[in-house]
């Protein structure tokens, strides 16, 4: 491990528990397009409410940052939320989903309270550490589902996903990652609980 960044070995780490995601009948589903509508409509609910709160977390990373440099990693990663956003919207209108009134089941309340609570302590690399898996393992699923060629159904999920610009994205906030954070046991905490919660954000929604 010498040598090595810590988000790399952090996701080298966790690699179990990205691959046992990736196995879950939902993300196949979504890949080879038998994932129900209904399941798919809810997931866009869920995850627009919990996207919410991701840039929200974004937010108080921005607000204890010292640099103009982290001002504008956290901006422009806020910008990155806002236009996944913009693709539940499109989602919401094509299949009839409201966005305005979510109710949040357990699994994304467990999600955001973990990660604003965090947040809100204005720890950087504690807080980085806890939102990263959620973007390296959003590009991990989509190159891995378009590498099997993605039925139509949801190809648009999973060219969002698998598209160079997410995973410049994903990229950028392991750079502030190995920038904020230490290798501690609270560090490693927030990253394998993160995907813990990843696994039944998806399970809940299937």
């Amino acid at each position: 491990m010498t040598g090595m960044s810590l988000a790399k070995n952090l996701w080298e780490a966790n690699a179990a528990s990205a691959e046992r995601i990736l196995a879950h009948g939902f993300v196949s589903g979504l890949g080879d397009g038998s994932l129900p509508v209904d399941c798919f409509k809810g997931y866009v609910a869920q995850d627009a409410y919990f996207l919410e709160a991701f840039a929200r977390a974004y937010a108080f990373c921005l607000a204890h940052s010292t640099t103009r440099a982290d001002l504008n990693d956290f901006a422009d990663l806020i910008a990155g939320v806002r236009a996944e956003l913009e693709l539940h919207k499109a989602y919401a209108e094509r299949w009839q989903v409201d966005l305005t009134a979510v109710r949040p089941v357990a699994a994304t309340t467990a999600y955001v309270d973990f990660l604003l609570g965090i947040a809100r302590r204005g720890d950087l690399g504690a807080t980085i550490a806890a939102m990263t898996p959620c973007m390296r393992l959003y590009a991990f699923l989509g190159r891995s589902l378009a590498a099997r060629g993605a039925a139509s159904l949801y190809a648009e999920w999973v060219t969002t996903y698998a598209d160079p610009g997410f995973e410049a994205l994903a990229a950028r906030l392991e750079a502030l990652l190995d920038r904020h954070a230490t290798d501690s046991a609270t560090v490693r905490a927030n990253y394998a609980r993160a995907l813990e919660l990843e696994y039944g954000f998806f399970d809940a929604n299937f």
